[in-house]
């Protein structure tokens, strides 16, 4: 049984369908064929549009076709290597994705208000952030949401959200893309820190200068892993700096630190149980440390339903907790 749409909704339903026969515009096939449309549309393939949607090849570009013949206009330009738009698909696919994302959010609602949010929720994040604080929270908030499902991709590169179906990510720097939207959670910042038996055989830096001297561990992650920023007394300093080890994981960059290799300057999230532990010691601690914004970030133009709100409400709550900020 289908859901009874509210005015705002059905006018703009009124308004996509107004130029199509009556037998069309009482039909629900119509939905799906959208949403078949729009997937195919923003991924450029039937194929990762049916992974998507989580419906086989042919039924999307069976989907497609039918739309294409309830219209009478071709939509998408068909190619052995990718599917493109027609311009009568470039205007549908400007109006359809709001469309379809009110008619989620008032399916959603309804449902939630009797039995709690529901669904699959794909998301994304850096490999270590992912692995410290994404996967734990996400156990946490799942634990009060158990109608949820997660699919967690972990990456440390800016990965298009459309493409590979990811509905919210989260994001360390600031992101270049116009088609996101984003929500600031706070700012991660960076540790200088070193082990002790390292600290007692080669001294501790007492500047920032000072480790010109040292052997440091370069985080290929960071946008210029061999210049590391400080700041102190209101004076930025930036020091140019090398090392025999190179990785692109905070967290390993920590561990060879801790192993003796040499001073490592990374997100002080990755360096909660080796502080703890004595394993690592802060240096320089009265220099202020290079942050990186994390955000929440989707794609602009979707209706935000309210379990993505729901997830960054908690996972804001649950960095400061946390102490990782």
């Amino acid at each position: 049984m289908h859901p009874i749409w509210p005015l705002h909704t059905f006018k703009k339903m009124a308004i996509l369908a107004n130029d199509l026969p009556h037998n069309v515009r009482n039909d629900m096939d119509l939905i799906d064929e959208l949403r078949a449309f729009v997937a195919t549309a923003q991924t450029g393939s039937f194929t990762a549009a049916a992974d998507h949607m989580g419906v086989s090849n042919r039924l999307t570009s069976k989907y497609v076709a039918a739309l294409e013949t309830r219209l009478g206009v071709r939509l998408l330009q068909r190619t052995t290597r990718r599917v493109g738009l027609t311009p009568a698909g470039a205007d549908l696919l400007a109006r359809a994705p709001t469309l379809l994302d009110e008619l989620d959010e008032l399916i959603g609602e309804v449902a939630e208000g009797s039995r709690g949010f529901t669904g699959m929720i794909r998301l994304s994040a850096p490999v270590t952030f992912g692995e410290i604080w994404v996967a734990p929270m996400l156990a946490r908030f799942g634990a009060v949401h158990p109608g949820l499902a997660f699919d967690l991709r972990l990456t440390d590169r800016f990965i298009d959200l459309a493409t590979d179906g990811i509905d919210l990510a989260f994001r360390i720097g600031r992101s270049d893309m116009q088609s996101l939207k984003q929500r600031k959670l706070g700012e991660l910042r960076s540790l200088a820190v070193a082990s002790p038996a390292y600290l007692a055989e080669r001294g501790t830096p007492q500047t920032p200068a000072d480790l010109v001297q040292h052997a440091c561990i370069l985080d290929t992650n960071r946008r210029n892993p061999r210049r590391w920023s400080f700041v102190q007394a209101g004076q930025s300093e930036t020091i140019e700096v090398s090392g025999r080890y190179q990785v692109n994981s905070a967290r390993a960059a920590a561990e060879l630190a801790a192993a003796g290799h040499g001073v490592a300057y990374v997100p002080r999230l990755a360096l909660t149980e080796a502080l703890a532990s004595g394993r690592l010691v802060p240096i320089l601690s009265d220099c202020g440390g290079e942050s990186g914004v994390l955000s929440a970030v989707w794609l602009e133009g979707r209706a935000l339903p309210r379990k993505l709100r729901a997830l960054i409400d908690f996972a804001q709550d649950d960095l400061r907790q946390a102490d990782l900020l």
